[in-house]
């Protein structure tokens, strides 16, 4: 998001500032428009900053509080753990990406009335209890796939039956080989 986003904004900043300085003097409608232009950009490419800064702090804990807010205000029954104790200190960032990516998609594509998260030293999974739908991946399983894919570990994602969705990650248990 950065990287598109980013660079279009400060683009769009530099110009505006830079036709700005150009017209001083010459067209005074014209320095202000571009005035507003470049203040314009300059409020989203500070947004971006900030939301790309805090969208890089991914913890366990922070993850399922957020999940547990966006499932309620949804209106779907949340069954989360209430700690995060029995996971691996070590995975506990990437299974706070899991929670990111699987509760949103639960939010945003599965019309479900609940949504479960399981978490074990080595695995964390997420299910619903709604429409399922197809295995088909969009950007962010494929992200998520990849990071787990970085660890060492595998991602099942599919939708169960008669209804629902699982998404499961599962890494070696810490200290065997991989």
């Amino acid at each position: 998001m950065h990287d598109l986003l980013g660079h279009s904004l400060t683009t769009i900043t530099v110009k505006a500032g830079l036709a700005a300085r150009l017209g001083a003097g010459e067209h005074a409608q014209a320095i202000q428009e571009m005035t507003e232009v470049e203040a314009l950009a300059r409020r989203p490419l500070g947004d971006v900053r900030t939301t790309v800064a805090s969208y890089r702090d991914v913890t366990l804990a922070g993850e399922l509080a957020n999940g547990r807010q966006l499932l309620r205000a949804a209106g779907i029954t949340a069954d989360l753990p209430s700690s995060v104790d029995n996971a691996d200190p070590v995975r506990q960032e990437l299974f706070g990406w899991v929670v990111r990516e699987g509760i949103t998609n639960v939010v945003r594509h599965s019309r479900a009335a609940s949504c479960a998260v399981r978490l074990s030293a080595s695995s964390i999974e997420i299910v619903d209890d709604g429409v399922g739908g197809t295995a088909s991946a969009g950007n962010g399983l494929t992200g998520l796939r990849e990071r787990v894919a970085a660890a060492g570990g595998i991602v099942d994602a599919g939708p169960l039956r008669p209804k629902g969705w699982r998404l499961r990650v599962s890494l070696s248990p810490a200290g065997s080989a991989r």
